[in-house]
């Protein structure tokens, strides 16, 4: 799943090495932090969320074939 999220976003972007994602476990959920550089955030957010909308609902769908529970966050800055 986190190559999955990672091609994704990899393939949005203008400076594809810049990305991150890490995998963060609470409890059953499992949320997917996507970290892009700054000047690639609307990008990935897209006009109304609609873009970052879409990879939430493609994740989803992944999750759903492997029974899992998962959310995606975009964070503001690459560390």
């Amino acid at each position: 799943m986190n190559e999955l999220v990672e091609n994704i976003t990899r393939a949005l972007v203008k400076n594809p090495d810049a990305v991150s994602v890490n995998v963060v476990h609470k409890g059953s959920l499992e949320i997917y932090q996507i970290q892009v550089a700054p000047e690639d955030m609307g990008k990935v957010i897209g006009r109304k969320g609609r873009i970052a909308n879409a990879i939430r609902t493609v994740v989803k769908a992944g999750a759903l074939k492997e029974n899992k529970k998962v959310a995606v966050d975009i964070l503001e800055e690459v560390h």
